[in-house]
């Protein structure tokens, strides 16, 4: 009985806490218990809005905060509202010039405090754009005092440079000297070295020698009128004024170091002064700096003459490891390079040194071979063709250009020549042509940390076999030809494809071309001589114009028939023979004086007894001094 009663207690005290429920207690009585604040949600928030007066009142807040952090907020709306309506292209001039002097009154006073906003550097921009002179030169007086201080913002640099663009001498003249003492601070600066640029392109070379020769010495830096315009390297510099030359690389190495290390290489200037401390640093601190400049750097500096120079002198000075960066940074910006005026000349200055054609081949072979027709087309995209089909010609390349595949580092120049000086007796056993690999030759200095930047110059490869690698048995000449092939024309009649044309119709410099692709170069031939007979067009102009009478593609055969048998008697069978009377006069006459000018026998014999009659009736003419013995 008593263990039936203490089971249904249970029981009944089981249900009596399932049948419970938690009080609901309120926030004062909360506080009342534990004596500690609590946030209440009111029940009006949310609930008496509806979604569209919620945004209102977000905005209005935003507009609030906006007003409280921008203490011209209301009058950058103003200039906002009048900068959409002038900057229209519809609009009338006149229209446009009461709109821009209406933004420029509002400025007045204020024109340092609102160039540093996203939106009112816009409107400034503009208004320096269309304002009159007077308008402009009020502008410059506001921003002479601040120039330092908004050379450093984010938005102000866009203004001072269209202030600069429009900037008479005298104003420009007055932004420099506020520039002196502060070059290196703002060229280490993301937005000041942009208008230290602006300022260094647009001055004359006495200004430019002023603002680079503040980042030779604390001596010039500080004392103006030292140098003089004779005076245009740190060389002749350090001469002159008699400076201690280890003061001179302590000084650019702490202005270049962070420079480098900030990846701020855009700049002409830069360039400029990395070139000059190259020509006076140790060697030690030169292959330090080509160090730092290996891999994607280059490939942003390659746009200047100097920053080519100097992908040019790592390439040069690199080691094998060095040199694979570079050339693996390039991938996918070949073709672009290629049309670069100095991009161009670092792919032939790759093309003349590199030892690992393997890797050459790969990265810039195969992506040039997908553009060749426009390069071969373009003045600047032909280079590092002719480069490996006739290396260092002057006809090709000017002075300036050879000069540049020649410069070099002297202290690593000096290094090299010593360190190959006491390593010719080891090595002269193992020379003798024994290393069949590509990487072999690049591979040797990897081992050891310190000579990896001071490896020789050039390449250990003998230049005709690297050309040979590069250009037959990477496919490259072959597709070359095929180009040629189906636009003979077209090259022939152009100012820069005819000399493409014409190397690769006489197999390249030193035949490098004849031995293996003679019957592709005969397709060549007979693709010339094809368009050579066709009939004279009846319609005149420079579209219609035959190949024989065109300037520039009859100079180049006139070339190809005085320098290239095969072809001359290929042109004479197929195009010329039996027609030469019609094509004794213009342009064509020079082609059929060559025939008589060459010094090959057989191709004179061959066209002697046609062109002979035409020379004693005096319808051909031949110098007496061309005319062979």
């Amino acid at each position: 009985m008593s263990s039936k009663s203490t089971k249904r207690k249970v029981t009944e005290t089981f249900d009596s806490l399932k049948s419970k429920k938690p009080k609901l207690v309120s926030g004062e009585q909360q506080q009342q218990q534990h004596g500690k604040p609590k946030f209440v949600k009111p029940k009006s928030f949310g609930d008496s809005l509806s979604k569209k007066e919620r945004r209102v009142q977000a905005k209005e807040l935003t507009e609030a905060r906006k007003k409280k952090r921008k203490p011209h907020y209301n009058l950058e709306q103003e200039l906002a509202s009048l900068w959409e309506k002038m900057r229209r292209r519809d609009i009338g001039k006149e229209d446009r010039s009461k709109l821009i002097s209406e933004a420029i009154r509002k400025m007045k006073g204020k024109v340092p405090e609102i160039a540093v906003s996203h939106v009112s550097s816009r409107v400034l921009q503009t208004c320096v754009k269309f304002c009159s002179q007077a308008e402009k030169d009020a502008l410059f007086a506001e921003l002479q005092p601040q120039f330092l201080n908004l050379a450093s913002n984010k938005y102000a640099v866009h203004f001072i440079q269209k202030m600069l663009d429009g900037a008479s001498k005298q104003q420009l003249a007055a932004c420099i000297f506020s520039l002196r003492g502060h070059v290196a601070p703002l060229l280490r600066h993301l937005f000041g070295s942009v208008v230290v640029e602006h300022a260094y392109r647009l001055g004359t070379a006495a200004q430019k020698q002023e603002l680079l020769a503040e980042l030779y010495s604390t001596e010039l830096q500080l004392f103006k009128g030292l140098t003089s315009s004779t005076e245009k390297t740190v060389v002749d510099i350090i001469a002159k004024l008699g400076l201690q030359k280890g003061a001179v690389n302590r000084h650019m190495t702490a202005i270049i170091q962070p420079i480098l290390e900030k990846g701020i290489v855009d700049h002409t200037i830069t360039h400029k002064l990395l070139i000059e401390y190259l020509t006076i640093a140790d060697k030690t601190s030169a292959a330090d700096v080509l160090q730092l400049l290996t891999g994607s750097l280059l490939l942003r500096m390659v746009h200047t003459r100097d920053g080519s120079r100097l992908a040019m002198l790592s390439i040069k000075h690199g080691s094998a490891k060095e040199r694979k960066k570079i050339i693996k940074a390039m991938k996918e910006h070949v073709t672009k390079m290629g049309f670069y005026q100095f991009g161009s000349m670092v792919l032939a200055c790759i093309f003349s040194i590199v030892d690992d054609t393997k890797l050459v081949t790969k990265i810039i072979v195969r992506e040039l071979e997908a553009s060749l027709k426009d390069l071969v087309m373009d003045k600047n995209g032909r280079r590092p063709l002719l480069q490996l089909l006739h290396p260092n010609s002057s006809r090709y390349l000017s002075h300036d250009d050879l000069a540049a595949l020649d410069l070099s580092v002297p202290s690593l120049c000096s290094m090299d020549k010593s360190d190959t000086s006491s390593k010719t007796k080891d090595t002269d056993g193992n020379e003798s042509g024994e290393e069949t690999k590509d990487e072999q030759d690049d591979t040797v200095a990897e081992h050891t940390d310190h000579e990896e930047n001071v490896t020789a110059m050039g390449g250990k490869k003998d230049p005709l076999v690297r050309r040979q690698e590069l250009l037959v048995n990477s496919g490259l000449a072959e597709r070359l030809i095929d180009v040629c092939v189906e636009n003979a024309e077209e090259f022939l009649k152009s100012n820069f494809g005819k000399e493409v044309m014409y190397e690769v119709a006489i197999g390249g410099s030193d035949g490098i071309l004849c031995p293996s692709l003679s019957e592709k170069l005969y397709e060549l031939y007979e693709a010339i001589s094809s368009v050579a007979a066709k009939p004279k067009p009846q319609e005149s102009g420079k579209d219609s114009e035959h190949i024989l009478e065109n300037f520039h593609s009859s100079r180049t055969i006139r070339r190809l028939v005085l320098d290239c048998p095969g072809f001359a008697s290929t042109l004479f069978k197929k195009a010329l023979s039996g027609k030469c009377r019609s094509w004794a006069q213009g342009h064509c006459s020079k082609i059929l004086s060559a025939f008589l000018e060459t010094e090959d026998f057989q191709v004179r014999e061959m066209a002697k007894t046609e062109l002979q009659v035409l020379v004693s009736e005096g319808t051909l003419k031949i110098s007496a001094a061309k005319k062979p013995e």
